[in-house]
C-alpha cells in the first residue's frame, strides 16, 4: 500500500469522546487558559508553551514543522466537557519508511485521568497505523517522567531502551530520554483490542 498524507488537509480524527483537528496560530486563545494557569505542565517538555508567548512560539514551531512536512500537529477537543483541553502531534515523520512519533501530547489537568488520552491514542494510532500504513509509531519521553511512561506502558508501547543524555533540556541539563514504539503488528494482534476495552468502560 501506497503511502499518502497531505499536509494541508484537514484531518478530523474523532469519536464520541474527542474529536483531534488540524492545530491553528487562531487556537492559542483556546489553550491559553490552560497556557497561563498550569505552567507544570511543561515540566519535562523539551519545548515550553506555559504564558502567552510561550505557547504562541510552540504553536508557530508546530506550523513551521508542518509547512516543513516533517510534523502533523492537532488541538485536542473534549467532547464531553465541550472544551479544547490540549494538543498532540505527528513529528519526525519518515513516511518512506513507514515510521512516525507520536508526541507533544499535553492536557490540562481536568482532562488528565478521564480517559481522554486513550481515547485520543486509539485515534491517532488507528490513523497511522489503517489509514498511513505505518509500520512502526515511536515515542519518546524524559527517562524521570514516571508519569508520562507509565501512560505510554498502559496503552501497550514496548520499551526499546534509553538514549543517555542525547538532547539538552530547557534548563541547560541533559536529558536521558526513554523509547518506546508499537509495530503493526502489535497494533493488529493485541494493541487495538486493548485500546478497545480502555475506551469502552
Amino acid at each position: 500500500m501506497e503511502n499518502i498524507f497531505d499536509f494541508e488537509k484537514e484531518y478530523i480524527l474523532e469519536n464520541e469522546a474527542v474529536l483531534l483537528r488540524p492545530l491553528r496560530m487562531a487556537d492559542s486563545g483556546l489553550l491559553l487558559p490552560i497556557s497561563t494557569a498550569e505552567p507544570e505542565i511543561w515540566s519535562y517538555s523539551l519545548i515550553t508553551a506555559a504564558g502567552e508567548k510561550n505557547l504562541e512560539r510552540y504553536i508557530q514551531l508546530a506550523l513551521d514543522a508542518k509547512a516543513a512536512k516533517t510534523e502533523f500537529p492537532f488541538i485536542v477537543f473534549d467532547k464531553r466537557t465541550q472544551q479544547c483541553v490540549g494538543s498532540t502531534r505527528f513529528y519526525d515523520m519518515q513516511l518512506t519508511n513507514r515510521s512516525l512519533q507520536l508526541g507533544y501530547t499535553w492536557y490540562g489537568k481536568a482532562a488528565q485521568g478521564t480517559g481522554l488520552n486513550a481515547n485520543c491514542k486509539f485515534l491517532l494510532l488507528r490513523f497511522a497505523f489503517e489509514e498511513l500504513n505505518m509500520e512502526r509509531v515511536e515515542f519518546r519521553a524524559d527517562n524521570n517522567n514516571a508519569k508520562s511512561i507509565a501512560a505510554m506502558k498502559g496503552i501497550g508501547c514496548t520499551v526499546e531502551g534509553v538514549l543517555r543524555q542525547n538532547v539538552i533540556k530547557p534548563d541547560g541539563m541533559r536529558r536521558d530520554s526513554i523509547i518506546l514504539s508499537i509495530l503493526k503488528s502489535e497494533w493488529n494482534e493485541r494493541v487495538k483490542e486493548h485500546l478497545l476495552k480502555k475506551i469502552s468502560k
